[in-house]
């Protein structure tokens, strides 16, 4: 049976209003709870738990996620999601809406409903709660928490940086320095990595592990770890390295599959599974296999389809050829494909053919022992060079593949352009590459030299840090500053 938590619409987070004086204006309403009401039990804090992991099945975190690469060299979003088309085409604006906003406003969401209850939690004094079970709660409220941090160091750079519920008297936050975003993300991985059990994600029923906030922190260091010029920093990388061996001796290994990963069915156990994003039919589905497999939202790119080497299962597994092709099972998708191609990785099979009654359950996984392998290749590699450690981890990927593996010899830089490759096909359309291209500093050289996009890319250097929504700027009345050269 699938384990999995369910996800809950709550109203755990409504907190009362005093002030009035009329009598009846302070009685609780009846057909709901009030602050004052909830957090009492143990009960309480699970299902507002509940909803702080619901949060991130948002589609811009979880099964929406292919839709980031139709930013990069990867592919083309023909239906324009959240705005994707004047992104590629460098129509950047603070008023432009769709990512620049909608980041914002959903990070920002799930801090809030963190720290109400990091709030609530410190302040509860009943006996249901040991040490154990607050010290759990933390942990994972804390991830989620850096979780949100990351994506708004990765997408803004200086933001505000919130720890307390806000209340009307300090709804208005000016922005924090860049570094300090990044400190507030890493001291909130650090407390869940020291809070949270060794159990290995598959059996830690759904919930996150010290192991999810140990490779969420391994992604958010080598983000970190490249300057304005590219050039990385060794002490960031060398903690990314020591990171990244105590994730792989924990004891996860890659699925013999590539596909399994992905699939409903052979996710649950995974011992490639970090963490993921849990979904469940009928009534927690998702658009999934409708979106790619029949409306065609996410098209790959020639250039991509041609960047595999022959025999790379990896290939006919990532991309279908105008039509959905599982062993002769087949479907049409309904919408055209522009590029030729579509995205099959994450399809189920057995929900085909695709339409909208299709209820897609499987599983987005966010955190998985692939990019662990990769990024500690990138780590040892830029600090020690191509080393029979570097060499193993990357060959580990290119075997599963069934591709042959890379010989020792190569130089630092020959080793830097394989890692990027296999990090490029391996995990394509998981939502990394336009974060790669960013940390790297090679945003511009790759997007302003995609020659077969159905768009005309333009990537600029302002375009490394999005602009504030001008609505928040608007609303803080001059507290809040918008990012230069906008």
């Amino acid at each position: 049976m699938k384990k999995y938590i369910l996800w809950m619409c709550t109203t755990l987070f409504l907190l009362s209003m005093g002030g009035c004086s009329k009598d009846f204006l302070d009685k609780d309403p009846l057909d709901r709870l009030t602050g004052d009401q909830y957090w009492k039990s143990k009960a309480d804090f699970d299902m507002a738990l509940t909803a702080i992991y619901g949060q991130l099945q948002n589609s811009i975190f979880s099964y929406g996620s292919p839709n980031w690469d139709v930013l990069t060299d990867n592919g083309y979003g023909q239906h324009n999601y959240n705005g994707s088309q004047g992104i590629v085409r460098g129509e950047i604006f603070p008023s432009s809406g769709g990512y620049i906003v909608d980041i914002y406003n959903a990070c920002y969401s799930g801090i809030a409903r963190a720290n109400i209850f990091l709030s609530k939690l410190s302040a509860y004094e009943g006996a249901e709660l040991d040490a154990a079970a607050r010290s759990r709660y933390e942990g994972e409220v804390r991830f989620m928490r850096g979780f949100y941090y990351y994506m708004l160091y990765a997408c803004y750079g200086a933001v505000p940086v919130v720890t307390e519920p806000l209340t009307l008297e300090n709804q208005v936050q000016p922005k924090a320095a860049e570094a300090d975003v990044l400190a507030q993300t890493l001291a909130d991985l650090d407390v869940a990595i020291a809070n949270l059990g060794s159990t290995l994600y598959a059996s830690g029923d759904g919930h996150i592990v010290k192991t999810s906030a140990q490779a969420l922190k391994l992604r958010v260091l080598l983000y970190a770890a490249y300057d304005e010029n590219g050039t990385p920093d060794p002490a960031l990388l060398s903690e990314a390295s020591t990171l990244a061996k105590e994730i792989m001796a924990a004891g996860y290994t890659l699925t013999p599959s590539f596909e399994s990963t992905f699939r409903d069915g052979t996710q649950e156990g995974n011992p490639e599974i970090i963490f993921s994003i849990k979904f469940l039919a009928p009534n927690n589905a998702t658009p999934m296999d409708q979106w790619y497999g029949d409306w065609a939202v996410v098209s790959p790119l020639p250039n991509f389809f041609n960047a595999f080497e022959p025999g790379d299962i990896r290939r006919d597994l990532t991309i279908f050829d105008k039509v959905v092709n599982f062993d002769g099972v087949v479907h049409r998708p309904s919408n055209n494909v522009p590029t030729g191609y579509g995205l099959k990785k994450f399809l189920t099979p057995g929900l085909i053919p695709y339409g909208y009654s299709t209820q897609s359950q499987q599983d987005w996984v966010m955190l998985r022992y692939a990019e662990v392998l990769l990024s500690f290749a990138e780590a040892e590699n830029e600090l020690s060079g191509p080393t029979q450690e570097v060499l193993e981890a990357l060959n580990a990927i290119r075997l599963r593949a069934k591709l042959d593996p890379l010989a020792a010899g190569l130089t630092k830089e020959a080793m830097r352009a394989a890692i990027r490759k296999e990090r490029r096909l391996e995990l394509a359309f998981e939502g990394l590459r336009y974060f790669d291209l960013k940390r790297w500093r090679i945003a511009e050289e790759v997007l302003n030299n995609v020659k077969d996009g159905i768009l005309t890319y333009r990537f600029e250097e302002r375009f490394y840090h999005w602009p504030l929504p001008q609505t928040e700027i608007d609303k803080s009345e001059g507290v809040l500053e918008q990012n230069p050269n906008y």
